[in-house]
């Protein structure tokens, strides 16, 4: 988890949002964002949470200028985000991924750039540094509707970094993946943010949050419960555990007895335990050394060079 100085300017900030969809008489109908106020600082993970109907998806489509606020004040990138400056900053991969699927994968990719006008050059060089980067480069002549749920993912975070975006807005990353996919998508990020960039990332999978994000927002009923740095809201300060090396094993019962003395409170005893993923991670890297693998399950890759610092621009 990366650990950033907080900057005084905002990539994105909410003041007092409100939205409020109307019926076909403008008579209210349902508030899906009430009084929202985030900041979202530059290069970090933030991580937007809540249960279906909440207000995320309803936040992420007027911080992405698809919707109007009924009430409050939002800025992307310091304007307005509507404004078409903004929108060329910012790579989005939506919760579902609608390809054209006669396209191959660099088809696809080069669409996508045109719609950018870079210059052909540079659309090359990106299209194959992002498709080597999610581990498409053998697949790059398949077309997108052979790929897997989890080949569409990775082609459509690619889309999302083809403009060398300073926001990039994820909806559920990781959908359809599998642990190593997931452990992939989840390095790229935090190697991502290593680089400056600001993500957004919306999932129901608080694992994956846990393990990338900075800062996190809990909503509900359309109104922000909980906003912090993870570890902060994750701890439980009256509560202090001592992890002991093996080597020190053999006096648990002696240290256990001291404290109890001195406390007046028997400690609880138990072992570390790896995380699951760590675990399943671990035996399939032991149990596949030197098996051949699928091109859909492919080591991770390093970052498209030209993915730069937003200083950089």
């Amino acid at each position: 988890m990366t650990n950033k100085k907080a900057e005084p300017e905002t990539i994105a900030q909410l003041t007092g949002v409100s939205k409020v969809f109307r019926d076909f008489w403008r008579r209210p109908k349902v508030t899906a964002v009430q009084d929202l106020t985030l900041s979202i600082r530059p290069g970090e993970v933030f991580g937007l949470l809540g249960p279906n109907g909440s207000g995320k998806s309803t936040t992420i489509k007027m911080l992405l200028g698809l919707l109007h606020p009924t009430s409050g004040n939002i800025t992307v990138l310091g304007r307005n985000p509507t404004h078409t400056a903004s929108k060329a900053r910012i790579g989005y991969l939506p919760e579902e991924s609608h390809l054209y699927q006669y396209l191959t994968a660099k088809e696809t990719l080069d669409f996508y750039a045109r719609l950018f006008a870079m210059e052909s050059r540079t659309r090359q060089q990106r299209i194959e540094e992002l498709l080597d980067m999610v581990g498409l480069s053998q697949s790059a002549q398949r077309p997108v509707g052979e790929f897997s749920k989890g080949m569409a993912r990775r082609i459509g975070l690619a889309q999302a970094l083809l403009n060398d975006p300073d926001l990039i807005v994820l909806d559920e990353p990781t959908s359809g993946l599998d642990p190593i996919g997931t452990r992939q998508v989840k390095d790229l990020i935090l190697a991502l943010s290593k680089r400056g960039k600001t993500v957004l990332l919306c999932s129901h999978l608080l694992a994956d949050v846990e393990d990338v994000c900075d800062r996190i927002a809990i909503l509900y009923g359309g109104r922000l419960q909980a906003e912090g740095n993870v570890q902060d809201l994750l701890q439980t300060p009256g509560d202090i555990r001592l992890t002991l090396p093996h080597q020190a094993a053999i006096h648990t019962e002696e240290l256990t007895t001291l404290i109890t003395k001195h406390t007046g409170i028997e400690p609880a005893v138990d072992h570390p335990a790896l995380r699951l993923e760590e675990f399943f991670l671990h035996t399939i890297q032991k149990a596949g050394s030197d098996a051949s693998k699928d091109p859909d399950d492919s080591n991770s890759r390093s970052v498209a060079n030209y993915l730069s610092s937003p200083t950089d621009h």
